[in-house]
């Protein structure tokens, strides 16, 4: 009997322990500390990278300690995960275990105080007055609902209470702002389970409907198709630096064009919860040549496009090839040719210049030619972001701003009234307190103890003459 009587304790020490553990500051702490040091760990290194950057700029063995460790995918191991869900039942076990008192204030409010109470409050007032207590009850009554609000009326020994608080319900700031962080949190966790980051490169005039995860894994589907009509790049005077570049792109779906924005840098565009961000641009295989072929002995002009190092057919048999391309800042746009005869023999080059178009008739060949242009196709570089639950961090955000609010710039303030017979006369007996700023509230109740006092100093000399 005795072994049955004591497991029940037992068994309840330990559940206390366990509660108390979940419950502790301490633990909040660590927690904070370890999402810190775990934080700063995902900044430094790396996140989804190929495998190739970690070996060459920390070695294969680094890499590999890296992997077992989850820290090339930190924010989606267990064991951050395994924090955040720590974090989460640390901070529901606090609120919970502080809950009960603070909902009590809210249900019982103390509406009659205790003599110590009275007697000890910070902030009191203590008057006769030559009214009645009932007279007096009722006009108190009326200069609290004028003065401060609406008062609840109680008897208890004898004596008449008036209760009056505003505020109360700053008592769940805090509360509302454990919920936002508990709502951010999950936020981020739908994010990163259940969104990407990822990239993909679209050349000029072509489309795509699916991205490449950043880790190199197997490419992800859009759900719809999206194609680069233009891509255009400006340079700063007399450099090779970029100053602005920006694609135009068209969603469609079904082949049917949906949304078309041109964006750059900061100004991405967002379709179907997906984004795509302007992050980079280079070219896109060889480029394509306009040159002007004049014969020389009739004057024929023929229009040809050429690519690089690709022999193209003249009359006669002839053929040419552009060997290399320049844009010399001095003499513009310049392309390197060379000529092979009808039986093959590779002809001396010589260079032809944009801007220049007679340039190369003092070679005095059979054919002359004339740059007449060069573009080089470019890709477009796109950062593409999924992430489905931003909206729920927006919420969050919203919560922990409106719990901040409540919880630093409002308070509970509780005002009593005690009124009681005395020798003839009515004591009044005032009590008031805040459970924050307390130093603010003691100037608004001076403030009022003033306006209290002319009040019942007036009306009992009224009474008295």
């Amino acid at each position: 009997m005795q072994e049955t009587n004591n497991t029940p304790a037992t068994n309840e020490s330990h559940a206390d322990k366990i509660w108390d553990f979940f419950c502790s500051l301490k633990l909040t702490i660590i927690i904070l500390l370890l999402l810190a040091l775990t934080s700063i760990i995902g900044t430094v290194i790396q996140q989804n990278a190929p495998a190739a950057e970690y070996i060459r700029e920390y070695g294969e063995a680094n890499y590999k300690l890296f992997t077992t460790l989850q820290f090339t995918d930190m924010y989606h191991s267990w064991w951050f995960v395994g924090l955040l869900a720590l974090f989460s039942i640390n901070l529901i076990c606090c609120s919970i275990k502080h809950f009960p008192r603070v909902w009590k204030f809210v249900k019982e409010p103390t509406l009659i105080p205790s003599p110590g109470m009275l007697k000890g409050a910070a902030n009191r007032l203590e008057m006769s007055s030559n009214e009645s207590r009932q007279q007096l009850t009722s006009r108190l009554s009326a200069f609290l609902k004028k003065e401060f609000t609406a008062a609840t009326e109680s008897e208890a020994d004898g004596k008449t209470y008036l209760f009056a608080q505003k505020g109360i319900y700053s008592r769940f700031g805090a509360y509302t702002t454990h919920l936002s962080i508990l709502v951010i949190m999950a936020g981020a966790l739908v994010g990163n389970f259940f969104g990407y980051k990822a990239y993909v490169n679209i050349v000029e005039g072509t489309s795509t409907s699916q991205v490449w995860s950043r880790n190199g894994q197997a490419p992800i589907d859009l759900g719809f198709t999206v194609r680069c009509d233009d891509f255009d790049v400006s340079y700063y005077p007399n450099s090779n630096r970029p100053k602005d570049y920006n694609s135009d792109l068209v969603v469609l779906e079904n082949g049917q064009e949906i949304l078309r924005k041109r964006i750059e840098v900061n100004d991405p565009l967002s379709y179907k919860g997906i984004t795509f961000y302007q992050s980079s641009y280079g070219p896109a295989g060889t480029g394509f040549f306009k040159v002007k072929v004049t014969e020389n002995a009739t004057g024929k002009v023929t229009n040809i496009n050429a690519r690089m190092g690709q022999h193209t057919k003249l009359p006669g048999g002839s053929a040419f090839a552009i060997d290399d391309f320049a844009d010399n800042g001095r003499f513009g746009p310049a392309a390197r040719i060379h000529v092979d005869s009808p039986d093959g023999r590779h002809g001396t080059p010589f260079m032809v210049l944009k801007n220049y178009p007679d340039f190369d008739v003092r070679r005095g060949g059979k054919f002359s030619f004339t740059l007449v242009s060069y573009e080089q196709p470019q890709f477009t570089g796109l950062q593409v972001a999924k992430d489905p639950g931003v909206e729920i961090v927006w919420l969050g955000c919203t919560l922990m701003v409106f719990g901040s609010l409540i919880a630093f710039f409002m308070s509970h303030k509780r005002i009593w009234v005690c009124l009681e017979e005395d020798g003839g006369k009515t004591k009044v007996t005032v009590a008031a307190n805040a459970h924050r700023n307390q130093a603010g509230f003691s100037l608004a109740f001076d403030d009022l103890k003033q306006k209290l006092e002319a009040e019942i100093e007036n009306k009992s000399q009224v009474k008295e003459g």
